[in-house]
């Protein structure tokens, strides 16, 4: 075959071949890595993953094929953040998706570069992990879980459901920020109320339940679940807990009342999640996430379990469970 010939022919295929294909060819695969602070299999976890993936694919990206996703579970394990983060960076990943501050602030230390963008973390500038919420500067950026002012309403939300309320334990971890952020808001609209506080710091399991046993053994008594990894780590050793002891509690998010929690006021966390892919998408595309704005939801839902408020022989008001976004029968 004559050499013209030859170049025709393949020009002339070129212009045939499917353009799918010659797309498909053409088309970069990106990589992100993800670090879920909760353990593989958690059901509220799994939601707010399918949140963020489908969050991608409405911004036209196809998993698995122009975007690859390198999953890790540190199931709230300090070490294993660490390792998982030291892992997903040496992946040469174009950006990290994350949750919980822990899991920011490890990822800060081993990358300045990678770019960071996080779902739910509380008070991100009180933890140090960007300079302002408006001009977060560095290569991390995200959505917030909610403000302080939220967690101050939830002791009266208790009180209105338990009007004999005269104590509130709370978990909370104490090593976080937003751990004694939320104990302070919470404290002082208590202490406004004439309820008195009890901090929970434990982390272990047996400790947990060697704490609420003793606080159950008295009258009045109710428990708040601050937004940390103790609730969701141990939620239904702490469920059964306080139904055995008929403490009335709180959480702040929907998942909570959805496995058996008497009831929950917060934003929906997977909304933070499908937002996520959105900054994910522009950054991507080439934004920095120095110029992105943290931002803060935009709704708070109440969720109530009425069969969970039979268990403990409460009489949920019907004026509270008319404002109510949800009613678990």
């Amino acid at each position: 075959m004559r050499r013209r010939e030859f170049i025709k022919l393949v020009a002339g295929s070129a212009l045939v071949w499917p353009p799918t294909v010659r797309a498909q060819q053409l088309e970069q695969t990106r990589r992100i890595g993800l670090i879920i602070n909760f353990p593989e299999g958690d059901k509220g976890a799994a939601d707010r993953i399918e949140a963020f993936r489908q969050g991608l694919v409405a911004w036209g990206w196809i998993i698995d094929r122009n975007l690859r996703i390198e999953t890790r579970w540190a199931a709230d394990n300090p070490e294993q953040y660490r390792l998982y983060a030291e892992e997903l960076v040496a992946l040469g990943p174009d950006l990290i998706v994350a949750s919980a501050s822990h899991t920011v602030a490890i990822l800060q230390r081993v990358t300045r570069t990678v770019p960071i963008v996080f779902a739910n973390v509380i008070d991100p500038v009180g933890a140090g992990l960007v300079r302002s919420l408006s001009r977060p500067g560095g290569n991390t950026t995200g959505f917030t879980a909610f403000e302080y002012s939220i967690a101050g309403k939830w002791a009266n939300l208790l009180k209105e459901v338990a009007p004999n309320l005269s104590r509130i334990a709370v978990l909370r971890d104490p090593t976080l920020a937003a751990g004694i952020g939320q104990f302070a808001a919470i404290q002082s609209s208590a202490s406004s109320s004439g309820l008195d506080l009890m901090a929970i710091d434990h982390r272990d399991a047996g400790e947990i339940k060697r704490e609420l046993a003793a606080f159950g053994s008295e009258p009045n008594g109710g428990v708040i679940v601050t937004a940390a990894g103790v609730g969701g780590l141990h939620l239904e050793l702490i469920v059964s807990l306080t139904t055995q002891y008929r403490l009335p509690n709180l959480y702040p998010f929907r998942f909570y009342a959805q496995s058996g929690g008497l009831m929950t006021y917060g934003p929906n966390p997977l909304d933070a999640w499908t937002r996520a892919a959105g900054y994910v998408d522009r950054i991507l595309k080439g934004e920095l996430p120095a110029n992105l704005p943290v931002q803060a939801p935009t709704k708070y839902e109440l969720v109530i379990n009425l069969k969970t408020s039979k268990a403990l022989g409460l009489a949920v008001p019907q004026t509270l469970l008319a404002t109510a976004d949800e009613v678990i029968e």
